[in-house]
């Protein structure tokens, strides 16, 4: 059911559902004791949140750091993620233009395995990063997150099926429910969508009551969580260790 994420032609975390954990560091140095103290607790994949990092306005230092990152996090996949403040991100003076070519000079650094580019951007910028990741090999997960509420059913299957048109290796859907009923409409699109899509999907529902999803969605088809190795980068992520902890009872039980 669960069609896994590829980083380099193979299957992330053996075609499980794969644990990413995000650096939030603001400095060089704190992303840099950040990454080995996260890498340390094992995930699958780890994501640089660079809009975090008080540095992101000035290229050039971030493809370097992004090349130390890949130094001390050793074999362990990397994620560039810059999340816009209108999705939920900490908001940078950057233009549009300036974060395409961000993705751009990143990407031809070759210290990245995927990239996450927000499906709602300028369809030129969409075209212009999948663009940039594809002349380098890069993984391209399209994106959407809603910080205030689920939307309804056919919105969800709409926003995984953009991902597909726009072009993406992995889509992306992530929103706040406000009742039980709001994680269970999100896991049935992801069940939907990982059945009739062509590309692995990832979905979780945020805060306390979308917990469950990070745990189960896997189950519906979700080729990945997030947990949290240091500090989170969103409402409702667990610590490395339960998730992990949790992940490995619910494969146990599939083997029985």
């Amino acid at each position: 059911m669960m069609k896994p994420i590829l980083v380099s032609g193979r299957p992330l975390a053996a075609g499980r559902c794969a644990v990413c954990a995000p650096l939030v560091g603001r400095t060089g140095e704190a992303l840099l004791a950040e990454a080995a103290a996260v890498a340390a607790l094992g995930p699958d994949l780890i994501e640089w949140r660079v809009d975090f990092y008080e540095g992101v306005a000035r290229t050039d230092e971030v493809v370097a750091l992004a090349a130390a990152l890949r130094r001390a996090v050793g074999g362990v996949p990397l994620l560039f993620t810059r999340r816009s403040a209108r999705e939920g991100g900490e908001p940078k003076p950057l233009h549009d233009s300036q974060v395409v070519a961000l993705y751009a000079a990143v990407c031809a650094g070759g210290a990245i395995d995927l990239i996450d580019f927000e499906m709602g951007s300028a369809p030129p910028d969409v075209r212009a990063v999948r663009e940039a990741a594809r002349r380098q090999g890069v993984g391209l997960v399209l994106s959407f997150h809603d910080f205030q509420s689920t939307p309804a059913p056919e919105v969800l299957t709409q926003r995984f099926e953009q991902a597909v048109h726009l072009g993406a290796d992995v889509a992306k859907v992530a929103v706040m429910p406000h009742s039980m009923a709001d994680v269970l409409a999100l896991l049935a699109a992801t069940l939907q969508a990982s059945e009739s899509l062509p590309i692995p999907v990832v979905s979780m529902a945020m805060g306390a009551q979308g917990a469950v999803s990070r745990l189960c969605g896997g189950a519906f088809g979700s080729a990945m969580t997030f947990g949290v190795g240091v500090s989170p980068s969103a409402p409702g992520q667990l610590p490395i260790a339960e998730l992990k902890a949790g992940l490995a009872l619910l494969q146990s039980a599939d083997r029985r």
